[in-house]
């Protein structure tokens, strides 16, 4: 059986798996020709296109691994294709490569500062041209740095099925974090640190026993000392992803309290980092909202009254929740 599911897995990521894509981007036929000629013979699936603007519709319809780019072109330069690419996140980390026949030092430094991951200098030798192609690896890497936070957020799902009572939680967390960081005037990436935490924060409970985690009724002290242990679980676990680096207090914090009283570390409010009491609100407010083994159901108007009075006792960080419900009528989420 395990052989099976072995085999089956090498399957899966052998059909995966693509011809690596390359575009370039040069509105001198001939150059290109002969560059796809070059790169076909060793594998790739190479497009051409003459322009900046037609790049742009080739890299929506198709994303490719590798951007191969002439400089002066009609229309929008290379540099300027490059600069837009790296400073959208659903492209930045496409490797761009400048093909450029100028040698000034300037025009170097200008690509350098488009964001441009290396250069290739005009005329084209075929070992410099394989050898600036060696950037589809750290392509190859990043995507499997993406897999692996999909794995996490794929066992993050799995804690949460395990609870009947916590469908859908993971979801309501990542898009309300998410919203309430926008509202906030936070800058993207901590947006996007905020969606993952939502999926990831209680990624440790899979350390935790089910009849532990499932205990209807008040758990025992060496129970709550299992379940305290969670928060810094999930962070080992997450640790090791460069990607992650801003996930890591809120999977950590998002269980200390503002008075003191939480765990794992027992940090006050000026000691926990903004992005956890972020997600902790909106982590508190669902879990009134929704049914658990130990509770019903809180209406808008209990939740919102009991979360004020216990940020006025100092668990919870007052302004926050004075924002985030300010983004929920202003959404119009509520009445």
């Amino acid at each position: 059986m395990a052989h099976r599911q072995s085999s089956a897995l090498a399957d899966l990521r052998i059909a995966e798996r693509h011809t690596p894509r390359i575009l370039l981007v040069d509105d001198n036929r001939e150059l290109t020709a002969i560059l796809q000629d070059l790169l076909a013979g060793q594998g790739y699936d190479v497009t051409a296109v003459g322009s900046a603007e037609q790049a742009e519709i080739e890299i929506r319809r198709r994303p490719p691994d590798l951007v191969l780019s002439d400089v002066i072109m009609p229309g929008k330069s290379g540099y300027e294709l490059c600069r837009e690419l790296k400073e959208d996140p659903s492209t930045r980390l496409i490797p761009f490569v400048l093909i450029t026949g100028l040698s000034n030092r300037d025009d170097r430094v200008r690509g350098i500062e488009a964001g441009a991951d290396d250069f290739l200098n005009k005329p084209t030798f075929a070992e410099e041209l394989f050898a600036r192609v060696k950037l589809l690896k750290v392509k190859e890497f990043t995507d499997e740095l993406e897999t692996a936070e999909a794995v996490l957020c794929t066992l993050a799902l799995s804690v949460e099925s395990r609870d009947p009572y916590t469908e859908g939680h993971c979801e309501r967390l990542a898009q309300n974090a998410s919203n309430l960081g926008r509202h906030l005037n936070l800058d993207e990436d901590s947006v996007v640190a905020l969606r993952r935490g939502g999926y990831l924060h209680d990624l440790g409970k899979l350390a935790v026993p089910d009849e532990i985690l499932n205990k209807h009724g008040n758990l025992t002290p060496e129970e709550w000392e299992v379940m305290k242990r969670h928060p810094a679980t999930g962070e080992s676990i997450c640790r090791p992803l460069k990607s992650l680096r801003l996930v890591l207090p809120i999977i950590r914090s998002h269980h200390e309290h503002s008075d003191g009283s939480g765990y794992p570390d027992g940090l006050r409010k000026g000691e926990i980092p903004l992005l956890p009491r972020v997600l902790q609100v909106v982590d508190v407010y669902d879990a009134l909202r929704t049914a658990r083994a130990y509770k019903p159901a809180f209406t808008h108007s209990q939740a919102a009254a009991t979360m004020r009075e216990e940020a006025h006792k100092g668990l919870w960080d007052k302004d926050l929740v004075m924002e985030f419900f300010s983004m929920l009528r202003r959404q119009k989420l509520v009445a």
